[in-house]
């Protein structure tokens, strides 16, 4: 047996995995086939780059996803703590400027004695070496042939959506008005657009009729599947003229101090970076040309004459048929020396695709040293988010998951008071069993 682990792939995930090894005082070979060769969605050299929106969502730890985020906290993890450093002002959100962030990831892993970092392409996982595939959902077709022919793996498909990022500068502020929704977080977080009853309608006709670019990822009589958390902004729109004014443009809690009312319809614009020189289009994840992106989202007040620093892309993301083919751990079934992690696995989201690489790493290097599996349990969300990957949802339709109360262990007694006194109490319980397993299991080590 190889006494390295391989991690293959420095995106979120990848990055985690190695980190967690590392630390624990394992040799790790980090291979990243960047900056030789980059998908459609990749831009930058650097390892843990985020491709879509700039936010890792909510930070309140009785929020699932602020729970998830807590729970790394106490395990050492080096994507939070990264974003930590690197946070800009986003409300209740964990937002960080993208470059400082993987610039902090890269720095620190590129330092670490017992990384190797290999920057190559790799298309199969070598014998007796515990191997962590991170490739993450465009992976590359040499390993998705791999995945899906060698180890017998049907991997599904479906695509995913970046936002617009428009130059801070170019926005029109006499039309625009700063306000978090009910007055949650600093006011200046988020930018808002306002829309009248006519303007929402024109903008939201000329959505529908705008041309959308080729997809040409697959055959075109491939159906698509669309994950409902990054759907695209003009499938969204296609399900009735009203559905964008329960979602991305929903104008409740958003009063406009020029006018004394809340606007009929409103986009928000959220900061990318401290200096609040570039903003994302909340929620308007997108798959029109470039020249439609221009056209149509330039009819929103404010941004008429808005510069586009990067237009709405979308592209192939690539996932297992986990339930029965992954361990909780994230270890293969039939071949417990290699593990996956991260959107791959069908967790969805960046700090679960880090979540998932945290528990691999931290597995991996307890199965070189010869030590037992942990269960996390589905107490916590990160036992529960390795749990679902590995048995499913009750409907038997394995689908991508966010980190969700859903999918955890129900209470053992009911908690009046609401959904936010019963969300707490989740918290509670998940972080004192995750203290007693770290306690116990000695994990940190």
């Amino acid at each position: 047996m190889n006494l390295r682990i391989t991690v293959v792939g420095a995106g979120l995930a990848g990055c985690e995995a190695a980190w967690q090894a590392a630390k624990r005082g394992i040799e790790v070979t980090l291979c990243e086939m960047k900056p030789e060769k980059k998908t459609p969605a990749h831009k930058s050299d650097g390892f843990a780059e985020l491709v879509c929106s700039n936010s890792l969502r909510s930070d309140d730890k009785n929020n699932a996803v602020g729970l998830l985020k807590e729970e790394m906290r106490l395990m050492g993890s080096l994507i939070i703590e990264a974003a930590d450093k690197t946070r800009v002002p986003a409300g209740s959100a964990l937002a960080v400027d993208r470059n400082a962030f993987s610039d902090y990831v890269t720095g620190k892993l590129s330092s670490h004695p017992n990384i190797k970092i290999v920057s190559r392409e790799v298309s199969s996982v070598e014998p007796d070496t515990i191997t962590i595939i991170a490739t993450g959902p465009l992976t590359s077709e040499p390993m998705a042939n791999y995945i899906s022919d060698v180890l017998g793996i049907s991997s599904l498909h479906f695509y995913d959506a970046a936002a617009p990022i428009v130059d801070g500068e170019s926005i029109d502020y006499e039309k625009t008005y700063f306000a978090s929704r009910y007055g949650k977080g600093d006011a200046m977080d988020y930018l808002n657009c306002p829309m009248e009853k006519d303007e929402y309608l024109a903008f939201y006709e000329a959505l529908l009729g705008a041309q959308t670019a080729k997809l040409h990822e697959f055959d075109d009589d491939e159906k698509i599947s669309v994950f409902e958390g990054c759907m695209p902004v003009e499938v969204m729109a296609s399900r009735g003229v009203d559905t964008l004014r329960y979602g991305p443009m929903k104008p409740v809690g958003l009063q406009n101090p020029k006018t004394g009312r809340e606007p009929y319809a409103a986009l928000q614009l959220r900061r990318e970076n401290e200096a609040g020189t570039m903003y994302n289009l909340v929620g308007f994840q997108t798959h029109l040309t470039f020249p439609e992106q221009k056209r149509v989202f330039s009819m929103i007040p404010g941004l008429e004459n808005a510069e586009f620093l990067r237009y709405g892309v979308m592209h192939r993301n690539t996932y297992i048929n986990s339930p029965g083919i992954l361990a909780p751990d994230y270890s293969l079934i039939t071949s417990p020396d290699i593990f996956f992690a991260g959107q791959m696995t069908g967790v969805e989201g960046y700090v679960e695709s880090a979540a998932s690489g945290m528990l691999a790493g931290i597995s991996a290097a307890r199965r070189l040293r010869g030590q037992s599996r942990i269960d996390f349990t589905k107490k916590t969300m990160t036992g529960a988010l390795g749990h679902y990957v590995s048995e499913g949802g009750a409907s038997g339709n394995f689908q991508p998951m966010n980190a969700s109360y859903g999918i955890v262990e129900p209470l053992e007694v009911r908690v009046k008071g609401g959904k936010k006194m019963r969300y707490a109490e989740y918290s509670k319980r998940a972080l004192l069993t995750l203290s007693e397993i770290i306690r116990t299991e000695d994990i940190l080590k």
